[in-house]
């Protein structure tokens, strides 16, 4: 098993359309889809999976990773969501999405899962960060969940859902990035704190499925 994977017990392909928190994923997202940034201006684009797999009971587990410290990545050593930016070979942010995850954490979505919906686009606007615009897509993923991280990752965890939503898990907390200590909305996980544009994906995640 790679660094990050677990044994579970996890739906096949077959029975996950049926699983009933899927169902209720995919129809909140059908109801309402995500909503494109104004793109004027100057900007990137990239894009994030948020990688669920579908449990035998009513929840799902997440895929968070550690981004591995480096000086060229402005948001180097946070918790965050396989992802990046778009490739001159990529013909949509949905294909952007499935190839960073398989190429970071060597999941394959195309083989093995399916993009359920995209949430609505997110475009900080920071001295602090690069201009971009990042879109996530909710994808369902059954095949191994043993993953292989690449060099931009320092590790891979699949966390329950349910844990994420308790509202015990969420408050303010102090973090320090890029030169400056921020005080900032988290959502915390044994060691992980969450904060920042991934916070923010997983709230509004929240708000659509609620």
């Amino acid at each position: 098993m790679g660094r990050g994977g677990r044994a579970g017990r996890v739906l096949t392909a077959v029975d996950a359309g049926a699983h009933p928190f899927v169902a209720r994923v995919t129809r909140a997202l059908a109801a309402r889809p995500g909503v494109p940034a104004e793109r004027d201006g100057t900007f990137r684009e990239a894009a994030v999976a948020l990688v669920l797999r579908p449990l035998a009971h009513d929840d799902a587990e997440l895929l968070l990773i550690r981004r591995a410290e480096r000086a060229d990545d402005p948001w180097s050593g946070q918790i965050g969501l396989p992802g990046g930016g778009v490739d001159p070979n990529d013909h949509s942010l949905e294909q952007t999405a499935i190839r960073e995850t398989h190429e970071e954490v060597g999941l394959d979505l195309g083989a093995h899962g399916r993009v359920l919906g995209a949430l609505d686009d997110l475009r900080p606007r920071t001295p602090h960060l690069p201009s971009i615009i990042v879109r996530p897509f909710v994808t369902l993923y059954t095949g191994n969940p043993a993953v292989t991280i690449s060099d931009e990752v320092a590790e891979a965890r699949w966390v329950p859902l349910s844990a994420l939503r308790d509202p015990r898990a969420r408050g303010q907390t102090t973090v320090r990035a890029r030169g400056f200590t921020l005080q900032v909305e988290a959502v915390q996980f044994e060691d992980f704190t969450i904060w920042g544009m991934t916070e923010r994906i997983l709230t509004g995640f929240e708000g659509v499925i609620r």
